[in-house]
């Protein structure tokens, strides 16, 4: 509370010359309003005839220049401009923390450093009265700082004059996590509710219940402004990141008159285009070897033609059109459409959830969500499909025999009773896994092992290739492997990718439960159903019509040309009612475009009208295995000029959307063919076609786009 003989001594202070009188008049009036919590005279009137937060600011400064020229019986009034001006300049390298014996010293986190006090020169007595003003000084010196710092336990007297020991102490206690924070260079909490009817640095009066940065105590009857309690020049330390992923060099261009034949295959897999959003939400740029551009590109839904019976289990489409980031080459588009099993055609499942629970898994977008996630799974299975689920942590353990989906409540409660602790002994828990599967086995129908995990195998068989013979040998009885993502951090991407390309499934990263639910819930068919596997392709171009070609994209499931004809070499599968694309670049012959030089002695036997077929650009193959044959079958296209399209804006929104996602893809990977392509284009294309998207994932990449653009500089 603010008594007579303060108003009185501010009163002294502040008018000995002509004409000052106002203004100490005003002053006393902003301290009883202050004293009375009279709000509404403060922010929305007048006080004394002058408004307060335009006058306190101008008063304060000239009463500190009266303090600096007074008797030295008020010299002891100084101390606050000099302790906020010291708090300013010692909180750019540590927060420091001013102790009841008014010693000064800084807390590091793990190295602690004292800074001696300076020894004063001793001085002559003084009058009681002079006493009392210099410990009236020192509180206003100590209270000011008391939002920033923590102060030492305080004496009898400060906490009297302070407003009471209770208030005191309520005081120290709310403010010693913020500099146990602060000395450790991490984010300071936010600061609690200023007490009712404080100044506000603008030398308003707070509201009762109201909250503000940097306020002074309510004992306080001087303002100062406060400097910021987190040094600017330090950070927050970031976490380390373990995330593996397989490293590849982006695809080069070939000359079509040296190396005619392309082979790859297919891949179908998305997790690649989940973590590159994971990152750009988290406000970096993904590194590059983790944008594999295939996997952008087949992440969106499309509604390319399909086949017209289940008899042929997918149909192909090729089209050719102008390139949008080059105009001397040309866009050749493969788009593939897999058969859509009806659901009342589709077989039963027999599914094994191998999850793992070690340690790591404990964090809010690991085991929490990966259950959220197979709830929703669970939800989506027919009555007399089967579930066993296996974990592994340390050792491997059957959690759930298998059991009919009909017993939802059964499998529910085994889902939501896993919890963490243990590391990872992934090699023992897919052979269990294995073994359940085998147990329920269901002839012409889905026999799957389902893994969730956030990364590594660090206990048992944790090569990647022991992994993978493991994987190529269980898969040969029949019983296939999905890889499921989750977490940063931990994620060991190139495994995952490894394991589900040899165990013909897919891999997916999952990050959000909508993610969970586009993949185990929305593509649920695709994910479970395969109607065809072992696919490849391989594209011959006619070096009469195209000088150079490059795939964009399947860098890490390219083949050899022998191993397109060979049934033994594994290749990728296609579920039900998947989309598959696959998009080259080629320039056509004497388009200008060309960036290897032609060969000396090797254009004769292309240019003597001989050639079979001289007027096609390519000839495109695609070879698979229905899911329980072992020999394989043939699919072909010759494309020609009827397959041209004259100008880019003719292409389906389909077609232009995918070819946006696959700059978008490129641009990520600094590649040089869309080193020129700013993100403004890329963003006009998507634009234009997004199309239908009733699911909003075309909407969400354009503002992933955005996000890339600024984080990357808008290059």
């Amino acid at each position: 509370m603010v008594d007579d003989n303060e108003l009185k001594r501010l009163r002294d202070i502040a008018a000995p010359a002509p004409g000052e009188g106002a203004k100490a008049r005003a002053f006393e009036a902003a301290l009883r309003a202050y004293d009375q919590e009279n709000i509404s005279a403060v922010t929305q009137g007048s006080v004394g005839g002058l408004r307060l937060t335009e006058r306190a600011q101008k008063l304060w400064s000239e009463i500190m220049q009266k303090k600096l020229i007074a008797t030295p019986a008020l010299a002891g009034l100084v101390a606050l401009p000099i302790a906020g001006y010291a708090t300013f300049h010692m909180l750019r390298e540590q927060p420091p923390k001013f102790g009841g014996d008014e010693k000064i010293s800084e807390t590091l986190a793990d190295k602690p450093a004292t800074v001696k006090p300076t020894t004063a020169e001793p001085k002559p007595a003084r009058s009681e009265l002079e006493k009392d003003k210099k410990a009236d000084a020192d509180v206003e010196s100590r209270d000011a700082t008391d939002a920033l710092v923590a102060p030492a336990s305080p004496s009898k007297s400060e906490s009297t004059v302070a407003g009471g020991a209770a208030q005191q102490e309520s005081a120290i206690s709310s403010s010693a996590p913020q500099q146990n924070a602060l000395g450790r260079g991490m984010p300071a909490e936010p600061a609690p509710p200023a007490p009712t009817g404080e100044f506000a640095l603008d030398g308003t009066v707070n509201a009762p219940g109201t909250s503000g940065v940097a306020r002074m105590p309510a004992e306080s009857k001087l303002m100062a402004p406060q400097p910021s309690t987190l040094p600017a020049d330090q950070m927050q330390p970031q976490p380390e990141n373990r995330d593996r992923v397989e490293d590849f060099k982006t695809n080069p261009v070939h000359a079509a008159l040296e190396d005619p034949v392309s082979t790859f295959s297919i891949d179908v897999d998305t997790a690649s285009y989940s973590f590159v959003r994971s990152s750009l939400k988290q406000g970096t740029l993904p590194q590059a070897d983790a944008v594999r551009v295939e996997e952008m590109i087949n992440y969106f839904p499309y509604d390319w033609k399909g086949p017209d019976s289940a008899s042929t289990p997918f149909n192909s489409t090729v089209s050719v059109m102008p390139t949008p980031w080059n105009t001397q080459t040309r866009l050749m588009h493969v788009a593939i459409k897999g058969f859509d099993v009806k659901p009342t055609e589709q077989p039963k499942a027999n599914l094994v959830f191998l999850i793992d629970v070690s340690g790591s898994m404990d964090e809010p977008d690991k085991l929490p969500l990966l259950k959220s996630a197979f709830r929703l799974l669970v939800s989506k299975l027919k009555a007399d499909d089967t579930i066993a689920i296996v974990t592994y942590a340390g050792d491997a353990g059957t959690v759930l025999e298998p059991t009919k989906a009909s017993e939802k409540d059964k499998i529910l409660n085994a889902i939501d009773n896993l919890t963490p602790g243990g590391s990872t002994a992934g090699e023992a828990g897919i052979k269990e896994a294995y073994r359940l599967a085998q147990k329920s086995f269901v002839k012409d129908g889905i026999n799957r092992v389902m893994l969730a995990t956030d990364g590594d195998f660090n206990v048992g068989q944790s090569d990647d290739d022991d992994l993978k013979r493991l994987i190529e040998k269980e898969r040969k009885t029949g019983v296939f492997l999905s890889v499921f993502g989750f977490g940063r951090g931990n994620l060991n991407d190139q495994m995952m990718q490894t394991i589900a390309q040899n165990g013909n499934g897919t891999a997916a990263y999952i990050d959000t439960l909508a993610e969970a639910e586009k993949v185990l819930v929305e593509d649920a068919s695709s994910t479970l159903f395969t109607i065809a596997k072992d696919v490849k392709i391989q594209v011959e171009f006619n070096p009469n019509k195209v000088s150079e070609y490059r795939l964009i994209g399947y860098e890490t499931r390219a083949l050899n040309r022998e191993d397109f004809n060979n049934d033994r070499v594994d290749a990728g599968d296609i579920g039900s009612g998947h989309s598959v694309t696959a998009i080259y670049e080629i320039t056509p012959k004497g388009s200008g475009g060309e960036q290897i030089d032609p060969l000396r002695y090797g254009q004769a036997s292309v240019d003597n009208g001989g050639v079979a077929n001289a007027d096609e650009y390519a000839f495109v193959k695609i070879r698979y295995k229905l899911p329980n044959e072992d020999v394989s079958k043939l699919i072909t296209t010759p494309v020609t000029s009827a397959n041209e399209i004259s100008s880019f804006d003719q292409a389906s929104t389909d077609q232009r959307f995918s070819v946006a996602v696959a700059a978008f893809g490129q641009k990520l990977r600094d590649e040089d063919a869309t080193a020129k392509f700013g993100y403004d284009k890329i963003m006009e294309i998507a634009t234009a076609a997004r199309g239908a998207d009733p699911f909003g994932y075309r909407s969400e990449f354009l503002s992933l786009v955005r996000l890339a653009s600024a984080l990357g500089g808008n290059r």
